[in-house]
């Protein structure tokens, strides 16, 4: 088998490929053949040693792989050898040929859901539907402000937010990507230039929600933009600033701000995460959520697909194959 190895935290084009023995699945879990991992922004971070979670050295990267069950450990009857699956990988490892999943975290693919697909989209999806589910209700016309809309996340709460009869207001920094936006179903694009303002000229006069992923400056901006009862979410950080949300402008017009961390969720509550992925999947495969086909790259080009990200030239997502 091919493993992604990073030795020290550091320039994500210093990862090496290795070859070595495919592993066993020990009790209770599945060895899945690897036909396609998910590549985020995150797992270039983790590489440079630059996010919350500092994995022990050396360690592989990846944390969604997609591909078919050849090997059951101790105690598994389901799912079957030859069940195409998709998953969360345990401990990162995801950017291999083979990985050892839990059996109850891989899920059956649909009819029609590819693992490029599924591996790109289980993070990100599942964070918006469980932003929408768990930490912020979306009403039906109201006004959605999304920035960073370009980006793997950023589409795919465009096409949530879609799929719930929110109007979508996408923030972008090129054309390309509002372009990409107003596909998914954005119903207008704006750049970042003079953003309060073009907001609320956007929104006649002020947003309902604002999904943040970006932080940085454009944070304090969208937040000015809110209209009474106004919802801010914090998704992350791509822009590698945290910003200082001013808490007056919280309380003025009882604005609120709201965590979303999926990661966590998904850490502590197994169970629930499994069957809120098998839902996205499930929406996927029935045409009421529409993910951008991926990006393909090889394993062997792992850390160009990470530079790409870095350098903030990404549209959409990447996945990366054997």
């Amino acid at each position: 088998m091919q493993r992604v190895v990073c030795r020290a935290f550091g320039d994500v084009e210093d990862l090496e490929v290795v070859e070595e023995a495919a592993p066993a699945p020990g009790p209770g879990e599945v060895l899945v053949e690897v036909d396609a991992a998910g590549v985020s922004f995150v797992d270039g971070l983790i590489v440079r040693g630059l996010y919350q979670v500092r994995p022990p050295l050396p360690f592989t990267p990846g944390s969604t792989v997609g591909g078919r069950v050849v090997a059951l450990g101790e105690g598994v009857s389901a799912p079957a050898v030859g069940t195409a699956v998709a998953g969360l990988a345990t401990a990162f490892g995801g950017f291999t040929s083979h990985s050892v999943l839990p059996a109850s975290t891989a899920v059956p693919l649909p009819d029609g859901v590819s693992a490029e697909t599924a591996v790109t989209a289980i993070e990100s999806y599942s964070t918006l539907v469980f932003a929408v589910t768990h930490r912020v209700a979306i009403g039906e016309g109201e006004w959605v402000v999304v920035l960073g809309a370009g980006g793997g996340i950023g589409l795919a709460a465009v096409d949530v937010v879609r799929s719930l009869g929110g109007r979508v207001v996408a923030v972008a920094s090129s054309e390309d990507k509002r372009q990409a936006a107003l596909a998914a179903g954005a119903e207008t694009a704006i750049d970042y230039t003079d953003l309060k303002d073009g907001i609320r000229a956007a929104t006649d006069g002020g947003a309902d929600v604002v999904i943040d992923p970006v932080g940085g400056p454009a944070a304090e901006s969208a937040l000015r933009a809110l209209g009474t009862g106004g919802r801010f979410c914090v998704l992350g950080f791509a822009s590698g600033e945290i910003p200082r949300l001013p808490a007056n402008i919280v309380l003025l017009r009882n604005r609120s701000v709201v965590g979303v961390d999926w990661g966590d969720w998904a850490r502590t509550d197994g169970d629930a995460a499994t069957e809120l992925v098998a839902d996205v999947l499930g929406r996927i495969a029935r045409g009421e959520l529409h993910p951008p086909r991926p990006q393909v790259f090889r394993l062997v080009e792992a850390g160009k697909a990470l530079r790409l990200f870095a350098d903030r030239a990404v549209t959409g997502k990447i996945a990366l194959a054997p």
